[in-house]
């Protein structure tokens, strides 16, 4: 059997374990693929109307049907290449014994399952940022090698990216992040027309909110109840970097704590310093999309992502590539809010 046949391939990749992308599973948890490269959906223009009081005499008042708008959007294409030489079957792999332990044949498969599963996760990551990106401002940057920067925007009400200031921090005293939260809602629900109950906050924000007086006493008040904080966190997942802290009322509390790379080689977090997130999980109707693979050996078809590899044979260099089309959709962008509260 040919370890690297795009079959082979494919099977290894799907078969290993899943990075962390709790924004992704939260608040995107819909796949949608396209055979072209661009991915169409339609916006309705839903208003809360009621039907209209006429005389039993009269003819019936005709009301118009609601309109729609198609947009489009091309996803960015991404390409992970690695170089395989032919020294590695001669090499310790990490976690192998001294003097080694294993044949060349056995360290090169093993060599290969480890290379793949890190271009995988990468792949994921980079979803989860963009994820992040839209949930905080509405939009999200694409920029590369051969890839001018553009900015893909949702549409989102400008409203809705909020930044607290002055006497309005929630470290200061007398301000009630609780009905900060209850008037965010009610504005996602006057946009959106979902209810908005899931909310994400990094750990500066977290501290913040969980030391204010106001919330303090409300948690005092009203002990015994489902309204709760807990002092033992719930971490989602095996490998979540989200904690799930309690509820209060019908919100419940998230802190969320992870990094990347980017594209300068800094390190960077995916919520910055004092970032609230709230948001409908359902009502969002986020999707990761993917659009079709630019490679005949895919045959030009749709899916997450598509490996390959080949053989250069002076000197014997084998490479290996991922290729994915992707993009993260909020087909809903009105319903969450971010808010920088401090």
């Amino acid at each position: 059997m040919d370890i690297f046949s795009t079959h082979v391939l494919s099977k290894v990749v799907e078969n290993l374990p899943t990075p962390s992308s709790f924004l992704l599973d939260t608040f995107f948890p819909n796949v949608q693929t396209s055979e072209k490269e661009e991915i169409y959906f339609d916006v309705t223009d839903s208003k809360p109307r009621i039907t209209p009081f006429v005389s039993p005499l009269l003819p019936g008042k005709v009301v118009d049907n609601k309109g729609y708008t198609t947009k489009s959007f091309k996803p960015a294409y991404v390409k992970d290449k690695r170089r395989f030489d032919a020294n590695i079957p001669f090499k310790r792999l990490a976690g192998e014994v001294i003097g080694g332990n294993l044949s060349n044949a056995q360290r090169y498969e093993r060599a290969l399952a480890t290379t793949l599963q890190d271009q995988l996760e990468n792949l994921t990551r980079r979803e989860e940022v963009m994820a992040a990106e839209i949930l905080r401002t509405g939009q999200t940057i694409v920029s590369g090698d051969g890839y001018p920067s553009t900015t893909v925007s949702f549409g989102r009400d400008a409203s809705l990216t909020k930044a607290l200031v002055g006497s309005n921090t929630w470290a200061t005293s007398g301000v009630k992040p609780l009905d900060n939260l209850e008037d965010w809602a009610s504005e996602i629900q006057n946009k959106a027309g979902v209810v908005a109950k899931t909310v994400v906050m990094d750990p500066d924000a977290w501290k913040i909110f969980r030391s204010n007086a106001s919330v303090e006493k409300y948690l005092d008040y009203r002990r015994g109840t489902n309204n709760t904080l807990n002092a033992d966190p719930i971490t989602r997942g095996k490998d979540s970097k989200a904690r799930y802290v309690g509820s209060i009322g019908d919100f419940d509390i998230y802190v969320y704590n992870d990094s990347y790379i980017n594209d300068a080689g800094q390190t960077t977090n995916l919520l910055p310093s004092k970032t609230v997130i709230l948001g409908s999980r359902d009502g969002l109707d986020g999707t990761r999309c993917y659009g079709a693979i630019h490679d005949e050996k895919a045959n030009w078809t749709a899916t997450r992502y598509f490996t390959k590899s080949w053989l250069e044979e002076d000197p014997s260099v084998r490479w290996l590539l991922l290729q994915a089309a992707p993009l993260v959709v909020p087909y809903r962008p009105n319903a969450v809010l971010c808010a920088t509260i401090g």
